[in-house]
């Protein structure tokens, strides 16, 4: 009997050994795609936001500051930016994952408060731009929760760290003014 032949039994009928190894192999491929668009999708905010704070290092007290304003430890800053980032990138990637990205709207907010949190490290000491930039980046993650709960509602709910994080850097700008 030919090896080409050999038919298993499943609950359809009948399959090819060759067909079924197609098909898994397929899926393997799928499932690897997937985990690549995951890693960046993670990858991406977080490395980008690091060097934002890194780079910008806003919350240098400054010698003549009489305000003792409380500046939190930089390294506690990269580390709250860097997990509310990928936090974010992972939201998105689910919203992505279940094709919620074909719209414009969900697009748009990610994309834009993806840009108002990076905009934030370098103007923080700029006193109202560092507070506006903050408040707006609240109301776009805000409005990516609602979008991204419509779609996924567990992608919504990680956002929700997101907007209690920028909340945060909103009450730094308006102390640092």
């Amino acid at each position: 009997m030919d090896a080409q032949t050999v038919r298993q039994r499943s609950k359809d009928g009948f399959t090819r050994t060759d067909d079924r190894k197609t098909i898994h192999e397929k899926k393997h491929a799928k499932a690897r795609r997937g985990l690549r668009s995951l890693a960046v999708a993670v990858a991406l905010p977080l490395v980008l936001s690091l060097l934002s704070f890194s780079l910008s290092s806003p919350l240098q007290p400054k010698p003549d500051d009489t305000s003792h304003v409380w500046h939190p430890p930089a390294w506690t800053m990269n580390v709250a930016a860097a997990t509310t980032a990928g936090l974010i990138g992972l939201a998105a990637w689910l919203v992505w994952a279940e094709g919620g990205m074909r719209t414009l709207a969900p697009v748009i907010l990610y994309a834009a408060q993806f840009a108002l949190g990076l905009a934030w490290a370098p103007f923080a000491g700029a006193g109202r731009v560092g507070l506006v930039l903050s408040l707006a980046n609240v109301a776009m993650l805000a409005g990516c929760s609602t979008c991204f709960r419509r779609i996924n509602p567990f992608a919504g709910n990680l956002v929700n760290p997101c907007i209690v994080w920028a909340a945060f850097l909103a009450f730094l700008s308006y102390r640092m003014m």
